[in-house]
């Protein structure tokens, strides 16, 4: 019970940067989107907060499920508008490497050392990149 009193001010305090990554993002994505021609992603479908409802649950409990339903999934959420970016700007895989895990949206990627298809594929979009 000692380390969750010692631990819980850095759990919970990660709320109030989360909180405010989330608005920043959100701006983005609802400003940037429309003019890079993206489709929405759509919130609801990756944060639910529900757990807190099961009558099972003491107090804290459903604290710490509200908490992991929003900090969880609102990551997850944030990874999808980047990954939706990073589709947009430059779908190149990175380098295999064995100590890297490579991101579930990169398996539709360009190969890392396929210029002729970079090239073929991106000729007509060379202004999606800054330099």
């Amino acid at each position: 019970m000692l380390r969750h009193i010692l631990t819980a001010p850095f759990i919970f305090g990660a709320v109030i940067p989360m909180a405010i990554l989330d608005l920043f993002i959100e701006i983005y994505h609802r400003f940037c989107f429309p003019f890079y021609r993206i489709p929405y992603v759509k919130r609801k479908k990756y944060i639910k907060i529900d757990r807190h409802k099961l009558s099972y649950l003491k107090v804290g409990q459903k604290i710490n499920c509200v908490y992991c339903g929003y900090a969880n999934g609102v990551i997850h959420y944030w990874s999808a508008i980047v990954a939706e970016t990073e589709r947009y700007f430059c779908s190149i895989q990175h380098e295999k490497d064995s100590d890297f895990i490579p991101p579930e949206h990169h398996k539709d990627f360009l190969e890392y050392t396929d210029k002729e298809r970079f090239e073929k594929e991106y000729a007509s979009k060379r202004t999606r990149f800054i330099g």
